[in-house]
């Protein structure tokens, strides 16, 4: 078993990496931006390296400074969590030519495989999973898009190879929109995934979304745990996720987990993933009624590495699959049958994301956390890393933590989440706790009828904002505090050490004259009614937080009045709405689609 393990991420799905490693007695080594010096997952663990500074692509996606530390710290061993570099194929090579070091996931030719769309596609077919009709070849020409869609029908989705979560992903609704939808895929899937290829997929208007869990061995066992219900999303990411699917009878929920069992073995994977499929949801069903082996369902795709929600699974199977992703990694069998697997009872996850649900889930651009008291009790279960009086960062997501209930069956797991909903005591950031709480009223989600358009087209926003007045907390913008850092030269058994100490709340170093010639602190940035960018008084609209220009909505002349979308910001794999504050002409435009920002960099001016 290895005897040092680095987890190449953050917060809490640092922590729960590092909890699976303590109990099997492994020692642990964080890394870390200058953002997240004062982490939770930086205090958890049992050494720690900075890697950079807090834009990702110079700390946290640094191949070279990433490998560094778990040299430096003489770790065996490496967990890439999820996001990141998790699905990196490129780097999980490079982890696996560095002498001394195991990469604990799927080995980079499977992530090539399985995490690239067309060859994922091609794989499954050949192990006769079904798959959505569509290309299993990248497309580069108008003419491909229009052919496609005169044999099977409009809509049309464009998909960029890389992508996930919506991203990458255009809908051609007619002729007239192919030109324009498959340069725009092109252009999201080069600047999100470094690749512009693309294919194409029959769109499916009401479908659910149904993932299967799945762990394999390098003895050939390859083993499913079952299915999770990601039905409830917006704009493509995921909100709540369930086990088991409220909506598929027994029939179909052995036939989907048997074609995800076979279509990874085919591929020779190893370790954890999960194969997400979609199904075809009866418009007709209602309350009470499962869909039946005769429905349809596809392929979508494979995510080869631990998913944010793989507690659903833990919780109704017992099986801790962080630590079989490391004892897979060691060599060891499985030591557990297909027959073995059961599913006990019912279990959900609740993203408690510092969002405002009311404003279309726009992030909070800051904060503190005041009070700081989850819930707990019999069948909760909390994966988090902040603690009370910490500050939110904001560079990277929006996730605080993740509440997974359990319940003897969904009615009771359904009233067990109310109780620790209300339960959660969290002050000075605003939640989705509110719109979890509504959800959980709400008639289409208890009777399990929703689909992933649930959210984006059919439910009432009014009730999200009621929801968000009745139980919602605000944002407190954490007050500036005074820090002092020292550098020092120590000597530990021979070995010079340089460290920083850092004072807080203290007196600061005086310099210069010696009196208060401190320049002035920059105050926040005006609480979360900015939606992704912040105006100053010369007109300039900048961005509040880093991220990616997914659509300029204007041009230069325009005149544009208050509220209007000037832009849309992807951060923290969320869409942002750049609004104008207020009315004006659009003098400038600084960025342009798929360009990637820092917080502050110009983006519009108003005149």
């Amino acid at each position: 078993m290895f005897r040092k393990v680095l987890v190449a991420n953050r917060g809490e799905i640092a922590v729960r990496v590092m909890r699976a490693c303590e109990e099997l007695n492994i020692s642990t080594v964080a890394v870390y931006s200058e953002a997240d010096k004062n982490g939770g997952h930086v205090r958890y663990a049992d050494e720690a390296y900075k890697v950079g500074p807090a834009r990702a692509a110079d700390s946290y996606l640094d191949h070279d400074a990433v490998i560094e530390a778990a040299q430096k710290a003489d770790a065996d061993a490496i967990h890439p969590g999820y996001g990141f570099l998790a699905e990196n194929a490129r780097f999980a090579r490079k982890v696996e030519e560095t002498d001394g070091i195991t990469w604990i996931g799927p080995r980079g030719d499977s992530m090539e495989e399985l995490g690239e769309k067309t060859k994922a596609r091609k794989t499954m077919d050949a192990a006769d999973v079904p798959i959505v009709p569509g290309t299993t070849d990248p497309v580069t020409e108008v003419e491909e898009v229009t052919e496609f869609g005169d044999e099977y029908g409009y809509p049309v989705a464009i998909k960029a190879e890389g992508g996930g979560g919506g991203r990458g992903m255009k809908i051609v609704r007619s002729e007239d929109e192919a030109a324009d939808q498959l340069e725009s895929a092109k252009r999201e899937g080069e600047a999100y995934f470094d690749n512009d290829s693309v294919y194409l997929e029959r769109y499916l208007e009401n479908p659910r979304h149904v993932e299967v869990q799945i762990v394999a061995d390098e003895h050939g066992n390859v083993r499913h745990l079952g299915e999770r219900d990601c039905s409830l999303q917006r704009r493509h990411q995921k909100v709540i996720e369930e086990g088991p699917s409220p909506a598929l009878s027994q029939e179909l929920r052995e036939e989907i987990g048997e074609a995800a069992r076979r279509g990874v073995a085919a591929s020779d994977y190893v370790n954890a993933g999960t194969v997400e499929f979609l199904v075809e949801e009866d418009t007709e069903r209602k309350a009470g009624e499962l869909l039946g082996p005769e429905t349809n369902f596809y392929f979508l795709e494979v995510n080869t590495r631990i998913q944010v929600e793989h507690t659903v699974t833990e919780e109704l199977t017992g099986i801790d699959i962080v630590k079989w992703q490391i004892k897979v990694a060691d060599g060891q069998e499985l030591a557990f049958s297909q027959d073995d697997v059961e599913l006990d009872g019912h279990a959900m996850e609740f993203r408690i994301n510092a969002e405002n649900a009311a404003k279309e889930f726009q992030p909070a651009t800051g904060g503190k956390l005041v009070t700081y008291d989850p819930p707990g009790g019999i069948g909760v279960r909390m994966d988090d890393a902040l603690r009370q009086g910490d500050k939110l960062v904001t560079d990277y997501d929006s996730m605080i933590a993740k509440l997974v209930v359990w319940g003897s069956d969904r009615e009771e797991c359904i009233e067990r989440s109310l109780r620790a909903l209300r339960e959660y005591d969290l002050e000075g950031v605003v939640t989705i706790i509110p719109f979890h709480r509504l959800m959980l009223t709400d008639e289409e989600f208890v009777a399990g009828t929703h689909t992933t358009k649930y959210l984006d087209e059919q439910i009432d926003r009014e009730r999200i904002a009621k929801a968000q007045e009745q139980w919602g907390t605000e944002t407190v913008q954490a007050d500036d505090e005074d820090v002092v850092e020292r550098e020092f030269t120590v000597e530990v058994n021979g070995k010079r050490f340089e460290v920083e100490l850092e004072e807080r709340g203290g007196m600061a170093i005086p310099t210069g004259s010696g009196g208060d010639d401190r320049p002035e602190q920059a105050g926040p940035s005006g609480g979360d009614d900015a939606g992704g960018g912040a105006v100053a008084g010369d007109g300039a609209v900048t961005a509040e937080m880093q991220g990616t220009i997914l659509d300029v909505e204007v041009e230069v002349g325009d005149e544009v009045a208050a509220g209007d979308v000037l832009l849309v910001l992807e951060a923290m794999k969320m869409e942002n709405d750049v609004v104008a504050d207020a009315g004006g002409t659009v003098s400038e435009i600084a960025v342009e689609e798929g360009e990637s920002v820092d917080m502050g960099d110009l983006l519009v001016r108003l005149e």
